[in-house]
């Protein structure tokens, strides 16, 4: 017994380790899966957050810019409008055109300083463009807003606008103080052909810019031409992230997008969209650059709130695999012994089963012996006995004992053949050859000899038979299913009884019914009838070896059939036997449907 508990133990204890790993990985694949989620939706919610964020402040400053370019276009509606103006462009005195613009553009370069909390009206410059966009000089440029000649060429087009224009230009690009202007650019138009003769180009400072890169770690700015101009960083970062923003903005089709940057070691958010679609003037975009400081902080936060709940998992984990695997080790072990006991039981029935198999082989030998040697003697008594009864100088008396003496040795021969068969298919050696056999011309022969039977009683025969009843399997020991039910027919009938044979076609199948008049089998007998040396134990005066039944009902299940008794009362006993129906008939010969 210690062998067998031995493994068992094994087995708790593997089956131990197995349920602790499992437990194990599945919490370290929850706890990764948590972080993953919960950062992906930290990260999610920043991004919306910061992007509604931007896209209020863009909202802002496009409301600004609509109240700029609607003052401006009245402006300009009314400047075109004076005749010094309109003579001055479309006369080409352009000595004029300056001084003449002076006055009526003074509201504009006079107004308010810009502030933080509106639109503002004030012009650092403005710039009249010729016929072909290029700029026309002022006289005194300190009248009309001083500009360097750098800045001034950003101001040409290569065509005058039809509408208003919006742009932005750099000044002192390669001094400290660097500075980005919003130009807004307005037509004006003939009076007299209505064609677009020259173009105001005004300049403001960008109402975004003013004040910005303080709240919150908001970094404001205008990406231009390849060139970031964001004075919250210094111009080394400058340059590296507008090298950053110019790849996504070559790489992408949109207008707006964003992208995550390192500033100063710091993860941040970047977001950009243009400022001036379908302009004449070159784009440029507004950059917003928010910190992620809070929201890697709340991440950080969550990852240890995570890890910490994990820990306690684990733990959980490790007390419940242990509680659980205490509780699963009865059963398990007493599992183990039971497989254990099971397979030396079953080593033992294996053991009984191969000795039974094997004296079964010896059995089935010796019957097949037995009754090999048992041929010859039985045949010589009977040469023997046919050599008497040949003789004629016997008495009567004589004779009838050995013409009984000779019918016995044909019984005695009958039991041996049965003997034989039953010897060869409890070998499996006995095979059938199926082929179509008419089952209605093998009863018509054994009817027609059945009164030429010794002992025969005076029976009346019925039979209701189809022609040609063609069923699978092999004459002769189909012929010798129907010889054992009709001599039990006729050997256990009364005198002056009855013999009904009845065949008839069933689906597949070919069923035939013989019954007779006679003594009734008890019930408590059915069930053993088809033993083998059974015999009925109500007194009889018939002989019988008790093997016809056994013949005849494993022969018909050879045959894909099968023999049964349908019933036995009242001075009625009847059998019925089963054939599968014969694929296809010999030629000229036909089924009875």
């Amino acid at each position: 017994m210690s062998s067998t508990v031995q493994p068992g133990k094994e087995g708790v204890a593997s089956f131990r380790t197995k349920l602790f790993t499992a437990m194990m990985i599945i919490v370290a694949t929850l706890t990764a899966l948590g972080l993953y989620f919960a950062q992906r939706k930290i990260m999610a919610d920043a991004g919306r957050d910061l992007q509604q964020n931007f896209q209020a402040e863009l909202s802002s400053l496009h409301d600004v810019e609509e109240l700029r370019q609607a003052a401006l276009a009245e402006h300009c509606r009314l400047l075109a409008a004076k005749p010094r103006i309109h003579a001055a462009l479309e006369d080409n005195a352009l000595d004029l055109l300056y001084p003449s613009a002076k006055d009526e553009l003074r509201d504009l370069m006079e107004g308010e300083e810009p502030s933080q909390t509106g639109p503002s009206l004030h012009a650092k410059f403005y710039r009249f463009l010729d016929g072909a966009g290029a700029v026309l000089s002022p006289p005194n440029p300190r009248d009309v807003g001083p500009l360097g000649p750098e800045a001034e060429m950003q101001l040409i087009l290569k065509k005058l606008p039809e509408t208003q224009q919006i742009g932005y230009i750099r000044e002192n690009a390669d001094d400290a103080d660097e500075i980005v202007d919003e130009v807004v650019a307005v037509p004006i138009f003939s009076t007299e052909t209505g064609d677009v003769i020259s173009a105001l180009v005004v300049g403001f400072e960008p109402f975004e810019l003013i004040g910005k890169g303080a709240g919150a770690g908001r970094k404001s700015g205008i990406w231009l031409s390849g060139y970031l101009y964001l004075p919250a960083l210094s111009k080394p970062a400058q340059a590296a992230l507008g090298s950053e923003i110019a790849k996504a903005i070559t790489n992408s089709t949109s207008e707006q997008n964003n992208f995550t940057v390192t500033l100063n070691g710091a993860p941040e958010l970047l977001f950009y969209k243009r400022l001036n679609p379908s302009s004449l003037f070159p784009p440029a975009y507004e950059i917003c650059v928010y910190p992620l400081a809070d929201s890697m902080a709340q991440l950080h936060r969550l990852r240890w709130q995570i890890g910490g709940a994990s820990v306690l998992l684990l733990l959980g984990g490790l007390v419940a695999s242990r509680f659980v695997a205490a509780r699963l080790a009865v059963p398990v072990e007493k599992l183990a012994l039971d497989s254990e006991e099971n397979r030396e039981q079953r080593k033992r029935v294996e053991t009984a089963l191969a000795s039974t198999s094997e004296k079964l082989k010896r059995s089935t030998r010796y019957s097949a012996d037995a009754s090999h040697q048992l041929k010859s003697p039985v045949t010589l008594l009977r040469a023997g006995l046919e050599g008497l009864l040949a003789r004629e100088d016997f008495k009567r008396e004589i004779y009838e004992e050995l013409s009984a003496l000779l019918h016995q040795t044909h019984r005695l021969n009958g039991v041996i053949d049965d003997l034989l068969l039953l010897s060869r298919m409890d070998a499996g050696h006995l095979q059938i050859e199926s082929e179509p056999v008419n089952l209605s011309q093998i009863i018509e022969e054994w009817l027609d000899d059945l009164g030429a039977l010794p002992d025969s009683p005076d029976v009346k025969i019925e039979k209701e038979l189809p022609v040609d009843l063609y069923i699978a399997g092999e004459k002769r020991y189909t012929s010798l299913i129907v010889q054992n039910l009709l001599e039990n027919a006729r050997r256990y009938n009364r005198p002056d009884g009855l013999i009904r044979v009845t065949a008839h076609r069933e689906r597949t199948e070919i069923v035939l019914a013989i019954g007779n008049t006679g003594r009734s089998i008890p019930c408590d007998e059915h069930e053993h009838i088809f033993e083998r040396f059974h015999h009925r134990s109500t007194a009889s005066d018939v002989s019988s070896h008790g093997l016809g039944l056994n013949l005849a009902r494993n022969l018909a299940r050879l045959h894909s059939g099968d023999l049964r008794l349908v019933r036995s009362e009242k001075d009625w006993t009847e059998f019925e036997a089963r054939f599968p129906i014969a694929a296809q008939a010999p030629d000229g010969a036909g089924q009875t449907t």
